[in-house]
Parts: C-alpha cells; sequence; structure tokens
C-alpha cells in the first residue's frame, strides 16, 4: 500500500466524516450549494460518477433524486458506513477505487463526474494531472466535471491566525509566498488561478469556480457566533447569489471547479 493511500486511510477510518456534512452550518451550507450547482448541471436521469465518495452523502442524495449514480471510494471504513447508510437504495452502487485509476469504466461514460475529496490528498503534480484526467476521459463530451479544491488563503486564515502562524506559513508557501504541495500537509491547498490553471491544454471549457462555504469555518469558531434557522436561509440566499463572485472565493475553505468536457 503506498505512503499516500496510508495517509487517507489514517484520517479517515473511525472518524466522524459521515455528519461533517450537516453538524455545523458551514457543512450545511457546502451541501446546499454543492447539490445546487450539480442540479444546475446535471440532467433527469442522468449518469452520475462521485470519486471519493466518503460516507455517500452526496451518492445518496442524488440516488434518491433518479439519478443513477456510481460512487468510488477510496477508505475501506468510509466506504462500509456508504454501504450501510445506502442499503438497498435502487440506482446507486459503491465500490472501492482510486481517483488514480478508473479503468473499470469505459471513456466517455457518465454525463456528470463529481470529484470532491481527492483533491486534498494529491501532492505530486503527475498524481493530480492523472486524476484530473482519469475523471474527464470517464465523463461524456458535453457532459460536465465538477472538482472540489481547497483555498490555502483560507487555510492560513482558518487554521494559522495564533501563534501557529509562522508555522502555517512554512507548511503551505515557500520564501517568495510560491503555494506548496506534499504529503505532510495532510490536506493541500490551492490558490484559485492556479488550481484552475490546472486544466489548461484538457479538454474542458472553464464554466465557473464556485465558495461552497464562504466564511463559516473561521466564523462558526466565534464564541459569539450563532445563526437562527431563518437567518440562516437568508444566509443561503445571500451566498448562492454571490458565491461565484472572484471577490469572495479566496475566503472559502471549499471551492469547486466546474468544466464542460469538449
Amino acid at each position: 500500500m503506498s505512503t499516500r493511500i496510508q495517509l487517507i486511510n489514517t484520517i479517515y477510518t473511525g472518524g466522524d466524516e459521515d455528519t461533517r456534512l450537516n453538524r455545523s452550518r458551514q457543512g450545511q451550507l457546502e451541501f446546499i450549494t454543492t447539490m445546487e450547482l450539480i442540479h444546475r448541471h446535471a440532467p433527469a436521469g442522468a449518469k452520475v460518477l462521485e470519486i471519493g465518495a466518503g460516507t455517500g452523502r452526496y451518492s445518496i442524495a442524488l440516488a434518491k433524486e433518479g439519478f443513477l449514480v456510481n460512487a468510488i471510494e477510496l477508505v475501506d471504513y468510509n466506504l462500509e458506513v456508504l454501504r450501510r447508510n445506502a442499503g438497498d437504495l435502487p440506482g446507486l452502487c459503491a465500490q472501492q477505487g482510486d481517483a488514480l485509476d478508473l479503468s473499470r469504466f469505459a471513456d466517455n461514460t457518465f454525463d456528470v463526474t463529481l470529484s470532491f475529496g481527492p483533491m486534498y490528498h494529491l501532492y505530486e503534480p503527475a498524481d493530480v494531472h492523472r486524476a484530473l484526467d482519469e475523471a474527464l476521459r470517464v465523463t461524456k463530451p458535453g457532459g460536465v466535471v465538477l472538482v472540489a479544491f481547497l483555498s490555502v488563503y483560507a487555510i492560513m486564515c482558518n487554521c494559522y491566525l495564533n501563534e501557529g502562524f509562522l508555522d502555517g506559513l512554512r507548511e503551505n508557501f515557500t520564501g517568495d509566498f510560491t503555494v506548496r504541495h506534499y504529503q505532510e500537509q495532510m490536506f493541500t491547498g490551492y490558490d484559485i488561478a492556479e488550481f484552475e490553471q490546472l486544466f489548461a491544454g484538457k479538454a474542458v471549457e472553464h464554466l465557473t469556480t464556485a465558495a461552497a462555504d464562504g466564511v463559516l469555518e473561521l466564523a462558526q469558531d466565534r464564541p459569539d457566533f450563532s445563526l437562527t434557522d431563518e437567518a440562516f436561509d437568508q444566509l443561503v440566499k445571500l451566498h448562492l447569489a454571490t458565491c461565484e463572485k472572484r471577490e469572495l472565493l479566496g475566503m472559502s475553505s471549499h471551492l469547486l471547479f466546474v468544466g464542460r468536457k469538449v
């Protein structure tokens, strides 16, 4: 087993990934925003592939809506939870697999391909491009890919505005503030333009880049943070109206690249 796979298993085995998208306002907003973007581009009854499906929150929700979903998850523990959560739900096939090798699927198979976890844990350029190329290969021409990634600037704000700031700088940037990617980070973040540039020369048209959760990861750690259901509903409306504004993207922990295969 590669050290990358060992690391990912260590991060997620026995954790609380299954509740991540509903236990906080941040997670709830990320789920709502991501589903909104999926629905914008997924035709009714579409064939969907989710790579890095975790415990199945998106795959199960989409299968319940009538989409035909293949869910690929690397971590044994997550896959077990996914299958338990899905039960005998029709339209969902959950299998173990790696974003770097989708050879079980033929070219041009899926209308929508979702990659919502792998890019957090790929560090070598060859692996990054292999994962993107595989996602595009199995997507039909005219189909859509949605790829999640992390903002390195949000990582600095959310994790290192404390006595660890200098450590955060060293972990995420070189001396001239070029973004770094290496396995010891566990979760690697990107400059937004840097991430979009990964698709240069690939058979994909960039449709949008969107912020999935805005400033909520930082905000919800404040002792005075509180949002009633009514206030959260209005925040969701505001966020969906503004989540693609370029000036707001970098402060969001989770971001989504949306592209159409050409």
